[in-house]
C-alpha cells in the first residue's frame, strides 16, 4: 500500500510510521522539515507547511494514496483544504480526533454523544477555536465534504515514555521534587492509551472498511487519586496535593472537574481488542520514576 502520514515524526505518529514500515508498506511523511526525518531512506519525505493550501496542493499534485493519515489537523480550514486537495487522490482518510470533542459531565462517552454529521460548521483557523471545538469543526467538515471514506479516531490523552507534552512526566517530577500539584477533582476518572496502541488502532482504522467516528482507548479508567498513588508507590514519595487554588505552575494538566472517559464498544465490535489500562500503566509509571529520579 501507498501510505501518506501528516504528522509522523514524533510520538504516536512516529510509532504509526514505524508500524507501516515494519509491515512492508510504501510510506511517505509530510512535514514542515523542522523535526527532521527519523526514518532516513525507509520513507519518502515531502516538506511543506500544510497551512499553505497552494503549496500543499502543489506538493501532492500527481500523487495517489491508499490511505492518508492526518495527525495534525486542528481546524475546519485545514480540514476543508485537505478534503479538497485529496479529492480523487486517496481511497481513505484517517483523521486523529480527540476525547475533547465530548463534554466533561461524568457520563461515559459513546460516539453518538457528538454527531459531526449534523454539527453546524463555522470556518476558521486553529487559533479561532479551543482544541476541542477545532477538532469538532474539523470532523464536521471532513464528514460533510470529503468524497472519500473518512474515519475520525477519538483518542483520550496518549501516554508514553517519549510523550513530548510530558504530562505524566509533570506529575512524576513534581512528586519527586516534593512540589505541590493542584487538582479541581482528585476523584475524577480518566482513560488513557499508549502511543503504541494509538498507532495500532490508527493502522487498523486505515486497513479495515470502517468509516465514521470511533473511540479508541485502553479499557478501564483510573481516578487521578489512584494515578498519584501509583507514582507514590513507585517513588516512595508522598504527593503534595492541593484541591483548592494553587498557582499556575502547580496545576495538573490532567485536572478535570468530573469523570471523562469513553466506551470502546463500537471499535471492539469492529474487531479491535484494546489493552487493559492497569496492565501497563503501573509499569510505565515505574519506568518514568526511574528515568526522572
Amino acid at each position: 500500500m501507498n501510505i501518506l502520514v501528516l504528522g509522523g515524526t514524533r510520538f504516536f505518529g512516529k510509532k504509526l510510521v514505524e508500524l507501516c514500515i515494519e509491515i512492508g508498506h510504501n510510506v511517505t511523511i509530510l512535514t514542515r522539515g523542522q523535526s527532521g526525518n527519523p526514518f532516513g531512506t525507509k520513507v519518502k519525505q515531502l516538506v511543506v507547511n500544510r497551512d499553505d493550501a497552494n503549496a500543499l496542493s502543489q506538493v501532492l499534485s500527481g500523487t495517489t494514496w491508499d490511505i492518508v493519515y492526518d495527525n495534525i489537523c486542528y481546524s475546519p480550514n485545514e480540514a476543508h483544504q485537505l478534503s479538497k486537495i485529496l479529492d480523487g487522490k486517496t481511497k481513505k482518510l484517517v483523521f486523529t480526533s480527540t476525547l475533547s470533542t465530548y463534554d466533561i459531565n461524568n457520563i461515559v462517552k459513546t460516539e453518538e454523544d457528538f454527531n459531526p454529521y449534523d454539527y453546524e460548521i463555522r470556518m476558521g483557523k486553529r487559533e479561532d477555536f479551543s482544541y476541542g471545538e477545532g477538532k469538532r469543526q474539523a470532523e464536521a467538515v471532513l464528514f460533510k465534504e470529503a468524497t472519500f471514506p473518512v474515519v475520525a479516531v477519538r483518542f483520550p490523552i496518549v501516554m508514553g515514555e517519549n510523550d513530548y507534552t510530558r504530562r505524566l512526566h509533570f506529575h512524576v517530577e513534581r512528586i519527586l521534587q516534593d512540589q505541590p500539584i493542584s487538582f479541581p477533582n482528585i476523584e475524577a476518572k480518566m482513560s488513557f492509551i499508549t502511543d503504541e496502541e494509538a498507532a495500532a488502532f490508527l493502522y487498523f482504522a486505515g486497513i479495515t472498511p470502517i468509516e465514521g467516528p470511533y473511540n479508541a482507548t485502553a479499557t478501564d479508567a483510573i481516578s487521578l487519586q489512584d494515578l498519584m498513588g501509583l507514582i507514590e508507590e513507585a517513588s516512595g514519595k508522598h504527593a503534595k496535593i492541593s484541591l483548592v487554588g494553587g498557582d499556575e505552575q502547580s496545576q495538573s494538566p490532567y485536572g478535570i472537574p468530573a469523570d471523562w472517559y469513553m466506551s470502546t464498544a463500537k471499535a471492539e465490535a469492529a474487531g479491535f481488542t484494546f489493552s487493559h489500562l492497569h496492565d501497563w500503566l503501573p509499569a510505565l509509571v515505574k519506568t518514568l520514576v526511574k528515568e526522572l529520579k
